[in-house]
């Protein structure tokens, strides 16, 4: 059975305690990407490898980075070509070769970033990716993968391509495609519903697909079936 690997990024948008609790029990390893551990500290939790330049760690969070006794440390220098989360995806491919990859704390903080951190996962295809929050779960579909969804009717689904020539089926949502065209990040599969047991599938190109926590927001307008 394939390795799955807790990342826990750095925004300074955190996670719940109870949210990290739960991810962590179902992965194998957790992964802290500089200001993640202070998330991970502050949930009563620890982590296998520690990777970034201890530029946005709390104190306390240095000093057990500087001791690197509770965990393995990648330290790396300020002055690097690379973000931390890079550099943490690179050392989850060294040390668990086609693990699967749950990242958290991932979303929030600065626009630039958090495209980046989408860039950046989007180019993992070693195996399936996440992005777990409090108010959304998320998946990265690269072409011939699939999600099934299910025990979520009611919930608002969202799905965008990040890649040029992305094409995609969904079933059991209120609006179903079939083998269509997503523009480049275009708003064609915003706001949809999920009726029953959902389908999603990527043939060509790659997408996010994005299931909300809550139900419904907005209108139906806001959906457009092409």
């Amino acid at each position: 059975m394939a390795c799955k690997v807790l990342v826990v990024c750095g925004s300074p948008v955190v996670a719940s305690a109870d949210l990290l609790r739960r991810l962590a029990g179902e992965c194998d390893r957790v992964v802290a990407v500089d200001r993640g551990l202070d998330a991970l500290l502050g949930a009563g939790l620890d982590c296998d490898v520690y990777v970034g330049d201890a530029d946005t760690v709390s104190d306390a969070g240095r000093a057990l980075v500087d001791a690197a006794e509770a965990f393995e440390v990648e330290r790396h220098d300020p002055y690097k070509d690379y973000t931390d989360l890079a550099l943490a995806l690179d050392s989850v491919r060294r040390r668990w070769p086609g693990a699967e990859v749950i990242t958290t704390c991932a979303t929030g903080g600065r626009p630039d970033m958090a495209l980046s951190v989408l860039g950046l996962l989007a180019g993992y295809a070693d195996a399936p990716v996440w992005i777990d929050e409090d108010k959304v779960v998320a998946r990265v579909l690269h072409a011939g993968e699939s999600w099934t969804i299910e025990g979520a009717e009611g919930k608002t689904f969202s799905i965008i391509a990040i890649a040029p020539n992305t094409e995609v089926s969904e079933h059991g949502l209120e609006w179903e495609l079939d083998h269509s065209s997503l523009g480049l990040l275009a708003d064609t599969g915003i706001s949809n519903i999920v009726r029953s047991t959902a389908e999603i599938e990527v043939h060509t190109g790659t997408a996010i697909a994005y299931l909300l926590h809550q139900g419904f927001i907005g209108t139906v307008g806001e959906y457009e079936n092409p």
